[in-house]
């Protein structure tokens, strides 16, 4: 029997961890460190052999936490090791992070499913004809955009497989292109927010989930961008791996408006200012909507503009108490002199003169003032005869030269010059361009992603401005996604059966959508949660045998700068990410570096951006590389798994690019987080 090339290459890795394991490990004086890096290595080639993770993990855990309290107490282990179980169980179940894993699970299944998906790629792919391979531009920038509101990385492989590859492959592009394009940008869905990976890896290291979205916004972005580069330049050197599409289609089919109006010129804007006037056979509301969706990107480009203008010229608020002191010394001031505590010319400061009726059990008020002690009687008169006079301090006004004027606003920086004038110009490109078939693209484009953009900007903004918790944020994201799903739904049944038939229609497409989501979402949320039980389990008994203070001790002594062990750990990693899956990953190892970056003065915010960014490797990299089986499930047959394992290569390399890139400009993670939370 022959047995496959990605075989062979497990079983070197695992022969590669088990020949060290075996000849390496004093087996007639095991001690508990000893212990601890055995049950490490047979967790891994557990793992290797298809074991469920989870359950080997719990599996190993009370085993070799068993050998431990044996060790000290035979009579009390059984106890202790359920004890332990008990606890930790426990620990994960109390944890407040994990709550948003389900709900944000749930609103990806809920946004796959309100097909607007194959909208957004359609209007993406013909809003970009013109650039070369616009196709798999197009399937990256739709991952992209679906991965930020899903962050599942298997739905949105196998949905783009099912819309991308058929129609990359029709307009004759390579297949290894076509899979490394639909592969590399579904597995943005690891580093960009809501990403699930996040949530675990915050709950794992003790970091915030927030500040973890806000530092991955910048790389997401980055990698995203090096992915559309990529293909751009593949597509100038090699045109015929990803020809032009052709002009049939390009073409969009005009509403019966656009075509009578279109006789009077090609370009829309113009047209349609034209038509406000009046048109023959075209009604004055539809010119009115149309002519508004024609403005949207001016009106959008300035109201960035207006609010950049804003923020870079309001002068910096400075509270200033000045006023306040003064005033607070003429009073002090006065009382003394009306009361002779502090000698004086005796001059009068313009304080009305109190009323006959004074009461004196009466203390001042808002004055800071304190009672003078009880013997001091000609003192307490003295004082209380100024009470009234004391009582409402409104009514004393400073000096005009103390009133301070209102602000300047800053004069406007020249970068913003720069920006209005790449605005300005680029809203003249766009709107000489802009044709009758450009307006019904955008409008394809305004319908699939504008809806979708709410709901992101409803969800990461609020969690990144601080306005909710990431918890809180995915429940109304869960709930928009549920709006989505049946908004979209109710439009489609809408157009073929106007009537109360299409709501009965869709309500019975909800329940199926709801059944189907709550499946899914729970089944992997309690991954999930089981791999949390089974690392809590795995972790403690790894930090009873000693396993950990071995590792700290062996790194320590290694004499490594903060960088030789970022770099160190990174490819131990991006190693690890070839045999296991992220999760696996996270779980098992990452409780073993978190406690030596502060030996290294490491902050573990960075150290989680660049784990996310390396651990795309472990969808991107054989022999696991689950994008892959994703994509293999539902390509066409004569797409075979090596054409898939070869088109994902070169998005690889552009992986490590951006990790150098994320080493040497540290700030690329790390600006953003540091300017909201500073």
């Amino acid at each position: 029997m022959k047995i496959r090339k990605e075989l062979w290459f497990g079983f070197i890795i695992m022969g590669l961890i088990v020949l060290p394991v075996v000849f390496l490990t004093p087996w007639t004086n095991l001690t508990n460190g000893s212990l601890g890096l055995l049950m490490l290595g047979l967790v891994v080639v557990a793992i290797m052999l298809g074991f469920p993770t989870a359950f080997t993990l719990m599996g190993m855990g009370v085993a070799f936490s068993w050998f431990f309290y044996r060790g000290v107490n035979p009579d009390l282990a059984v106890r202790q090791v359920l004890d332990l179980m008990v606890q930790r169980a426990y620990g994960v179940m109390s944890n407040d992070v994990l709550i948003a894993v389900p709900l944000f699970v749930f609103m990806g299944y809920l946004v796959e499913r309100a097909a607007l998906i194959e909208k957004l790629f359609k209007s993406l792919h013909l809003s970009m004809a013109r650039v070369p391979g616009s196709l798999a531009v197009a399937t990256i920038i739709t991952c992209a955009i679906f991965a930020t509101a899903t962050g599942i990385v298997g739905a949105v492989v196998t949905l783009m497989g099912l819309l991308a590859m058929p129609a990359m492959l029709r307009a004759g592009y390579n297949t290894k292109i076509a899979a490394g394009a639909i592969t590399a940008g579904g597995c943005l869905g690891i580093l960009i927010p809501p990403s699930v990976l996040l949530i675990v890896y915050g709950a794992t290291a003790g970091v915030s989930v927030v500040q973890l979205y806000a530092g991955a916004f910048f790389p997401g972005i980055m990698l995203a961008g090096l992915y559309v580069g990529y293909v751009i330049v593949v597509a100038l050197i090699k045109p015929e791996w990803m020809p032009a599409l052709p002009e049939k289609e390009r073409y969009v089919e005009l509403p019966p408006f656009a075509q009578s109006l279109s006789a009077r010129g090609k370009n829309a804007l113009l047209g349609l200012a034209r038509a406000l006037a009046g048109a023959p056979g075209v009604a004055s509301r539809t010119v009115m909507g149309q002519f508004f969706i024609t403005l949207l990107p001016a009106l959008l480009i300035s109201s960035v503009l207006l609010f950049a203008y804003n923020t870079a010229t309001t002068p910096a608020k400075v509270d200033s108490t000045a006023g306040l002191v003064q005033a607070g010394g003429d009073f002090a001031a006065e009382v003394k002199e009306e009361t002779g505590l502090v000698g004086g010319s005796g001059d009068s400061t313009g304080l009305a003169e109190p009323p006959a009726e004074v009461s004196p059990e009466k203390p001042a008020e808002g004055t800071g003032l304190q009672e003078p002690p009880a013997n001091n009687t000609t003192e307490k008169a003295a004082t209380n005869a100024v009470v009234p006079a004391i009582e409402a301090p409104s009514v004393v006004v400073p000096p005009a030269a103390e009133i301070l004027p209102v602000a300047e606003r800053l004069p406007v920086p020249n970068w913003l010059w720069i920006m209005f004038g790449i605005s300005a110009a680029f809203l003249l490109l766009i709107y000489k361009l802009w044709t009758w078939q450009r307006l019904e693209i955008f409008k394809m484009l305004l319908g699939s992603f504008f809806p979708l953009a709410v709901l992101i900007l409803a969800v990461l903004g609020s969690i990144v401005m601080g306005l909710a918790t990431p918890t809180e944020a995915a429940a109304v994201g869960a709930f928009g996604g549920f709006l989505l799903a049946a908004a979209y739904r109710f439009v489609a049944h809408y157009r073929g059966n106007p009537g109360f038939g299409a709501v009965g229609t869709t309500v019975s497409e909800l329940g199926t959508i709801l059944k189907e989501s709550s499946f899914l979402t729970a089944k992997t949320s309690a991954m999930v949660c089981w791999l949390f039980v089974g690392s809590a389990i795995f972790s403690a008994a790894f930090a009873l045998l000693g396993g950990q203070e071995i590792i700290e001790k062996w790194v320590l002594s290694l004499g490594l700068t903060p960088l030789q062990f970022l770099m160190l750990s990174q490819f131990i990693i991006f190693i690890l990410g070839w045999p296991l899956e992220w999760t696996e990953i996270i779980v098992i190892f990452m409780p073993i570096f978190i406690p030596l970056l502060p030996k290294f003065g490491i902050d573990p915010l960075y150290f989680g951006l660049l784990v996310a960014l390396n651990l795309q490797t472990a969808f991107l990299s054989p022999p696991v590389a689950m994008a892959a089986f994703y994509l293999k499930g539902v390509a066409p047959k004569h797409v075979t798994l090596n054409q898939i394992f070869m088109g994902m290569m070169p998005f690889m390399v552009i992986q490590i690019i951006a990790l150098a890139l994320l080493y040497i400009f540290p700030g690329i993670g790390l600006w953003l987080p540091q300017t909201l939370y500073k």
